[in-house]
This record gives C-alpha cells, sequence and structure tokens, in this order.
C-alpha cells in the first residue's frame, strides 16, 4: 500500500436541487486525506445516457429514492476498491466498469460510480496538495488551464419549466467580458434585467429547475423580444456585449409518427421547417449557439442542419452526443454539430469523460462542461472546465445554492490563479459574430 491507497469509501443518500435523492460519496485514503462528491441528475436526459439507478419503491421519495446505489457503493465497490491507488485515476475508473460489467453501467448504477470516481480524484489532489482543477489537467494532459466562457439560463421552458414553453432555454453569453469576473458581472446585470421587465409586463418570475424565469410565452419570438429587451435594458449591446443561446431539446418535442410538436404554437413541423426557424433566429437576433436543435436519433436532419448552419452558429450536441464517445465519433465522422455538451454523469466516470473532452478537441469541436438541472452544492464541474480548458461552461442561472456555489468557485480559481480567460473565441463558428 501507498500513501494514496484507498482505505474506506462510504456513500450516503442526499438531496439534489429539485428535493430528489441522489448519491454522495466519501473516499478516505491511508494518509487521511479524504475526497467527497456529489452526483447530479438530468430532467431532460438522452436515451444512450449511462444508467441512473432508483430504487422504483413508491414509499420513499416517490420511487426515486437510491438506496440500492449507496448500497452498492459501500459493500461490493468499496471492498473491490480498496486498497488500490488513489493516483491511479484511469485505473480506478476501468476497475468500476469492469465490476458493473454493462456498457451503460445498469448493474450498479452509473450514480454509484460517478460518486466513487469523482471522490477518487478529489481525495488525491488534497493528498498530493494539488487544487482539484490543476489535478484534472495532470489526467487530461492540459499544458494551460483556462477560465471558461459562460453561458448562462435566463428564460426556460421545455422539461426545466413544466413546458411553459415550447423550447427549453435561452440563455445569455457575455460576449465582451474579458475575465470570469467580469463575465459573471455582466449576466447579472442581464439576469437582473429580465427579472424586473418581467414584473413590469405582469409576467410571473418564479424559478425553474436551474433558475431561470419561466414566462410562458407561446413563441420562441416572444422569449427572444425579451432576451433583447433585458440586454438593452440592462445598459448593454446585443450583439456586442451579450449574445444569446438557445437550448432547443428536439427530443421532447418529436411527434408520434414523426416530425415536431410546438404545443404552445399549436403547429406540428418537420426537421426542415424546425432549420428554416433555427435559420431565422440567426438571422434576426445575436443567436450564436443552438443546442439540440433536433431530435438524438434524427441523423439525417442533424446534417441538413449542421450543412445550413455550421459555418456561422455553434451546433451543440447534448441528447445527440450523451457524452458517449461512440456518438460523437458518429458526428465527427458524418460532419454533425460543431460542439459537445460535457456532463459527467451523462458518462459515468471521470476518465470516460475526459476522454471524450480529448475527442471533441482533436476533431475541432467546441467543447461546453455542463451542470445537470438537478444539481447539488458540489462545484466540481468548475474546476474541470479550467482543468481541461474546455472553453465554455453552462451552470445554469446565477440563482440558487448549488449553482451559484459553481460561480463562485470560478471566482476563486481566477482569482488563485490568474489562469487566462477563454472568451468568446471558445465558440465554434466565431465567424458568425
Amino acid at each position: 500500500m501507498t500513501s494514496t491507497s484507498i482505505a474506506t469509501i462510504q456513500a450516503r443518500q442526499i438531496l439534489d436541487s429539485r428535493g430528489r435523492p441522489t448519491v454522495e460519496v466519501d473516499v478516505t485514503l491511508t494518509d487521511g486525506s479524504s475526497g467527497r462528491a456529489a452526483v447530479p441528475s438530468g430532467a431532460s436526459t438522452g436515451a444512450s445516457e449511462a444508467h441512473e439507478l432508483r430504487d422504483d419503491d413508491p414509499r420513499y421519495y416517490d420511487g426515486l429514492s437510491v438506496k440500492k446505489a449507496v448500497h452498492n457503493v459501500n459493500t461490493e465497490i468499496a471492498k473491490a476498491l480498496a486498497r488500490h491507488d488513489a493516483q491511479e485515476q484511469r485505473h480506478i475508473d476501468d476497475k468500476l466498469r469492469e465490476l458493473d460489467g454493462t456498457i451503460e453501467l445498469k448493474r450498479l448504477g452509473a450514480n454509484a460510480i460517478l460518486g466513487v470516481s469523482i471522490a477518487v480524484c478529489r481525495a488525491a489532489a488534497v493528498s498530493m496538495k494539488q487544487p482539484l482543477h490543476a489535478r484534472i489537467a495532470e489526467l487530461s494532459g492540459t499544458s494551460r488551464v483556462q477560465m471558461p466562457l459562460p453561458m448562462v439560463n435566463i428564460l426556460s421552458g421545455g422539461l426545466h419549466a413544466g413546458r411553459g414553453m415550447d423550447i427549453q432555454d435561452f440563455l445569455a453569453i457575455p460576449a465582451s467580458a474579458t475575465t470570469i469576473e467580469e463575465a459573471i458581472r455582466l449576466i447579472s446585470k442581464v439576469r437582473n434585467a429580465a427579472t424586473e421587465l418581467s414584473r413590469q409586463r405582469g409576467l410571473p418570475t418564479l424559478l425553474a429547475d436551474e433558475g431561470g424565469l419561466s414566462p410562458g410565452f407561446e413563441s420562441a419570438t416572444q422569449a427572444l423580444d425579451l432576451m433583447m429587451a433585458s440586454i438593452e435594458a440592462a445598459g448593454l449591446i446585443p450583439g456586442q456585449d451579450i449574445v444569446i443561446a438557445i437550448d432547443v431539446a428536439a427530443t421532447s418535442l418529436r411527434a408520434v409518427g414523426g416530425g415536431y410538436q410546438l404545443a404552445r404554437e399549436g403547429r406540428k413541423l418537420q426537421f426542415g421547417e424546425m432549420i428554416d426557424m433555427m435559420e431565422r433566429w440567426v438571422s434576426t437576433y445575436p443567436v450564436v449557439s443552438i443546442e439540440d436543435g433536433l431530435d438524438e436519433e434524427d441523423w439525417e436532419g442533424w446534417e441538413a442542419l449542421s450543412s445550413r448552419l455550421a459555418s456561422r452558429t455553434q451546433l451543440v450536441g447534448d441528447d445527440l452526443f450523451t457524452t458517449n464517445s461512440t456518438r460523437v465519433k458518429k458526428g465527427i465522422q458524418n460532419g454533425i454539430a460543431n460542439g459537445v455538451l460535457v456532463k459527467v454523469n451523462q458518462n459515468g466516470t471521470l476518465s470516460g469523460t475526459l476522454d471524450v473532452v480529448a475527442l471533441a478537441k482533436a476533431a475541432g469541436y467546441a467543447t461546453i462542461i455542463s451542470a445537470r438541472s438537478g444539481e447539488t452544492e458540489d462545484p466540481f464541474i468548475a474546476d474541470l472546465a479550467v482543468g481541461t480548458a474546455a472553453g465554455q461552461i453552462k451552470i445554469g442561472s446565477l440563482r440558487t445554492s448549488s449553482t451559484i456555489c459553481k460561480y463562485n468557485q470560478l471566482l476563486r480559481i481566477e482569482a488563485e490563479t490568474g489562469a487566462p480567460y477563454a472568451g468568446i473565441n471558445a465558440l465554434a463558428a466565431r465567424s458568425g459574430l
């Protein structure tokens, strides 16, 4: 055994930002160093994501409890990893996948495995007296860490807001900022202005899952108009100080028999019409990034969308790619999209996630480290974005402790390291600005 050998692993059930159970894991090493991780959970989920194990017992949290996953950590996983060296992250992660024995981590649960994977990384960083982002940089082979460009939720619909709007999220990107501190300050102005304008117009100001406002508009145009008005009310210039990103989450819009159902607008569109709609957004508003514009299995549509817009717009795959190397490779081979949303719980291990980031970067795709709608107070993804020099991060709005803790961690890292800020050049299709 070494000083960084795993001594104990202990998991428990805690609650996420939506009040639903999730897994938290503590890993302690033989030298007394310890690391803790809490696992997020999504609402808008791709079919190819790693499997989140829940108990399905209606007596506990409407079937959403995670006692099985916790038990798996405290018994089988803890026994299998005892005395393994926490510095050997890939070995640990490979061992976890081997132990589960399924591609989607269905037996032990991706939530159990990811909690252990991240807690091991943290414990090793503590033992080696490294900041977490520096440990991640070492694991990912990143020679120069970087502060990420944030895209921040302002208005929400879709599965994040009870389908109050067809389109899931409208986000602000601080185009003129030169530091993460300035970026957060500019976004705060826009978020506050959006709240005040909503009040003035008699719109609801209650928070959606990711802390955005949910005005319940019938069309995307209405939401984009409020985004523009909010930017201007903040004393900023649309297209210069602030640009706009949209998360369509089109998989949740797919209609029986094909096509896409925009229920609030009362119309059904085929993929060509969806592409026409997105092109109008880009032509009419300073929209520079569109996520999941089409269904996760609409590969033909994605090829057409990419051919039409990828040269001037960042096209991001979330449900399309699910932080899955096989799906990302397929996208690269077919010239589909130009950005990959990276969510650690979609993949299931830290090493697997780092592999996806490396794969995307090697192909010239933008990488956006992302939170989930069911988050925790664990700021891990802030360190992940910096340590991998991913370029972009998508956390959620400037509300609630589960998102604010991540912005605060970015502020700490910038203050402590003086790391350079990626800025607007991190966007794919930068020529679109």
